[in-house]
């Protein structure tokens, strides 16, 4: 009975985000302004960046500034392969911002002030977009209100177990949540780092707030994509998702990577979502409030079932525990629909998926009680005496950088 009744309250949940979410249509305006692409970059692997380089490039936007690590050599010589020399007929729409501070804030700031357009795409570096997702983002800005827009995003290449099971966590997300978020009052809770679209005098205006993040005293070093959609929402502006305007970027292929990155944004989410519940300003968008508040509670009562479990295989209640399989089997697998319609081959995966969600929701209880942990966990940078430093010191740079612009 209480699994029966705690199954009725996460059922009605998931319908009160199924049915908005059902309802949510790309929006078609036929606006368009120009666009500037910002890239942090570090240590992205040089087949990847070049291809995601290309892919920026083919869409019509204004410049693409790469602001590239001094020490990532791989990629600076990948990216000076793009330069052109400008011509009157031909600007050079690749510039490159060399930078000697760690940290993927600061990057990002320097390529946002460095910005010529009203419309800035913050985009990671390992992010591959299709031909048309310039045109396509700008729509929804036609709308004064509209602050700040996100892309659908999968796994670029999903082969192997750990980035089948990525993918299969992004389609929920961009069919569930981000969809109802979006139909719901306009206010995505994460416009993706992967690619976020924001216009640059919303940037500005939010800079130093961004830059100094604390959290319990702590200076906060990742987590920037929750903070700027954060600091977007608290300003006034609207968020929404574009999901007709499609990317692809590259996730761990191995269960270590794969776990160190779910902890860093678990953490980071916390992080963002306590501050934003108990600061006030996200109770003016209820149904996001609502996702919030359920997306903290979630992890307890997946634990919950999962003891349950636990209990009636002790108890050798064998006809419980195959019913409570059979149920996580056949709701796990209707929630995930939109994914498997797309790869129906991954129904074979759906009992490592249910395991997977339970590992999750442990993970989500530790990122809550390490939650003042500031580590990056991917990266060779970390927070010390509130400063974000390099964990590895960087080589001598050799004179005469690249310029922004120019030619090796």
């Amino acid at each position: 009975m209480p699994l029966g009744i705690l199954g009725l309250v996460r059922w009605t949940c998931w319908f009160l985000r199924r049915i908005p979410a059902s309802l949510y249509r790309p929006i078609g305006t036929g606006h368009h302004e120009a666009l500037s692409v910002v890239v942090p970059v570090y240590q992205e692997a040089p087949a990847v960046f070049e291809l995601a380089i290309h892919s920026w490039l083919v869409n019509r936007v204004a410049e693409v500034i790469l602001v590239i690590d001094v020490t990532d050599k791989a990629c600076l010589a990948v990216a000076q392969k793009f330069l052109r020399p400008a011509t009157d007929a031909e600007p050079t729409k690749l510039r490159i911002l060399p930078t000697d501070i760690p940290g993927k804030r600061d990057a990002l700031r320097r390529g946002w002030n460095s910005a010529t357009s009203p419309l800035v795409a913050l985009v990671d570096s390992d992010t591959i977009w299709a031909d048309d997702v310039a045109a396509l983002v700008c729509e929804p800005f036609a709308d004064p209100m509209v602050g700040g827009v996100g892309t659908r995003q999968n796994v670029y290449h999903a082969a192997g177990f750990w980035p089948r099971l990525a993918d299969f966590y992004l389609d929920y997300r961009y069919f569930d949540e981000i969809a109802a978020q979006t139909v719901m009052g306009q206010a995505v809770s994460c416009l993706s780092g992967r690619t976020a679209i924001y216009r640059r005098d919303i940037l500005m205006a939010i800079e130093n707030d961004f830059m100094n993040e604390r959290f319990l005293g702590v200076q906060c070093m990742s987590g920037d994509d929750k903070r700027l959609t954060s600091l977007t929402l608290a300003a006034g502006h609207r968020t929404v998702l574009q999901r007709s305007a499609r990317v692809w970027s590259t996730f761990p292929d191995r269960f270590g990577p794969f776990l160190r990155q779910r902890i860093r944004w678990a953490r980071n989410t916390w992080r963002s979502d306590l501050r934003a519940l108990f600061g006030g300003w996200v109770w003016r968008y209820p149904f996001l409030a609502f996702t919030m508040v359920d997306k903290a509670v979630a992890s307890v009562t997946l634990l919950f079932s999962a003891g349950f479990m636990v209990v009636a295989v002790v108890g050798r209640r064998w006809d419980v525990a195959g019913v409570l399989a059979l149920w996580w089997l056949i709701s796990r697998s209707a929630k995930s629909l939109p994914h498997l319609e797309r790869r129906p081959r991954d129904l074979f995966m759906m009992p490592a998926f249910i395991m997977m969600g339970f590992l999750m929701a442990a993970v989500k209880l530790w990122a809550l009680g390490t939650v003042r942990t500031q580590r990056w966990l991917t990266r060779e940078v970390a927070v010390v005496d509130g400063v974000v430093v390099r964990t590895t010191p960087p080589p001598q740079v050799a004179a005469g950088s690249v310029a922004s612009g120019s030619s090796p």
